[in-house]
């Protein structure tokens, strides 16, 4: 994939309403963050030119405040 592809993808998800952020996590790659409905895809457009696409569902469950307690406890140092 070149730069141009890069560019008609995000001209493309401005057009269909599709809210987006652009990200950098790797040295040689541009990530673009997608917020829709239930789900957010991270797609990774590397410098070799190949695309890796993560997404991540969510399972419709909502949990109340002592749920933080969880994140801390299972995912700190």
């Amino acid at each position: 994939m070149e730069i141009k592809d890069l560019i008609h993808f995000l001209n493309k998800l401005e057009k269909k309403k599709i809210f987006y952020k652009l990200n950098k996590v790797r040295n040689e790659a541009i990530m673009v963050e997608i917020a829709v409905p239930g789900q957010r895809w991270e797609i990774e457009f590397i410098e070799d030119g190949t695309v890796e696409i993560e997404k991540f569902i969510s399972d419709g469950d909502f949990y109340d405040v002592k749920e933080i307690e969880n994140l801390f406890s299972n995912f700190s140092d």
